[in-house]
């Protein structure tokens, strides 16, 4: 039997094809939907493929011939599962495909922020570097990462992955585990108040939850050395927003990377938006898991899903990870 496929939205992974999907059934795609329109569109669904789009009792009701829904993600706060199992339907979910991309995009602002790249970049484009009658420009102080300390907020795999590499530019890493669980004898675990007051660059790479919920606040953030930078590749309201432009307007830290923020898409009056010295702040629009490859990787992690879920096979099922 030919299956019903619906994308509720895909434009959240570019320009990944489809085409693959064609050995299942006939595929109905969505850049986005929202919440009042999924009822509709998922009603004749057998597979539904979500990424951030709410799908609980109320919309899922309607799918009389709902079979699998797809999480094109990892996180799953998104959908109902408890529902889901009521129904017999199956969700899975892809781990572990962004892990490099990641990796890459928090070196990739903590170089910018140590070597002060915005404001070099913008000397020589502004044409400042061609009038000063120098061949260098020492204006603004910029450090190495080697000697440094570099403490992690997360030692998952992705953690593990920034602290080798941290140690390959010749930076002590500390981590601080906000599980309680996480132990590893390659680093050393800190209180949550020693990796504030001993890092000159703090990661984040854990998940929220009630323990990590703000946990970066205006109290945490002056515990900092003030040549510290901090970078945010977790989830957004581990950082109080609010907090962390007062404590850049303050100069209680040197700078900082974000790459989730509290709301998304950032809200147009942010604070972090206003924070006084543009130079102090990398931002991005949460794309430090949207390489082309990790994208590539995830579309046949989820392919792989739908086939192993034919096939009577578990794969990535959602419900053996509660």
């Amino acid at each position: 039997m030919k299956k019903n496929i619906v994308i509720l939205d895909g434009k959240s992974l570019g320009d990944v094809s489809y085409d693959k999907l064609k050995k299942y059934g006939n595929f109905t795609y969505y850049d986005t939907t929202s919440y009042e329109e999924v009822r509709t569109r998922i009603k004749d669904a057998h597979i539904v493929f979500t990424n951030k789009v709410v799908l609980d009792k109320g919309n899922l009701s309607a799918a009389e011939n709902l079979e699998l829904i797809c999480e094109v993600a990892t996180g799953f706060n998104n959908i109902d599962i408890e529902y889901a199992k009521e129904r017999n339907i199956a969700v899975t979910n892809v781990a572990g495909y962004s892990t490099s991309t990641v990796v890459q995009h928090t070196f990739a602002t903590a170089l910018a922020l140590m070597d002060e790249v915005l404001y070099y970049d913008n000397f020589v484009k502004s044409g400042e570097y061609s009038k000063c009658g120098l061949f260098t420009c020492l204006n603004k102080p910029f450090n190495e990462i080697e000697g440094k300390t570099w403490g992690i907020i997360g030692l998952g795999n992705i953690g593990i992955r920034v602290a080798k590499i941290a140690e390959v530019f010749g930076a002590k890493v500390i981590y601080y585990s906000t599980s309680g669980k996480n132990s590893s004898k390659d680093f050393e675990r800190v209180s949550f108040e020693e990796l504030l007051k001993e890092s000159d660059i703090i990661s984040i790479h854990a998940p929220l939850n009630e323990k990590t919920d703000r946990l970066i606040n205006y109290d945490a953030l002056c515990q900092m050395k003030k040549s510290s930078i901090l970078i945010n590749m977790g989830r957004g309201p581990i950082v109080c927003e609010e907090d962390l432009a007062k404590a850049l307007n303050e100069g209680k830290i040197k700078g900082a990377a974000l790459d989730v923020f509290e709301i998304e898409p950032i809200k147009e009056d942010s604070p972090i938006l206003k924070v006084e010295d543009k130079e102090k702040l990398i931002l991005s629009p949460h794309i430090a898991w949207a390489s082309v490859e990790a994208r590539g990787r995830l579309f046949d992690e989820v392919i792989s899903n739908i086939e192993a879920f034919y096939n009577g096979e578990e794969r990535n099922r959602v419900e053996n990870q509660k």
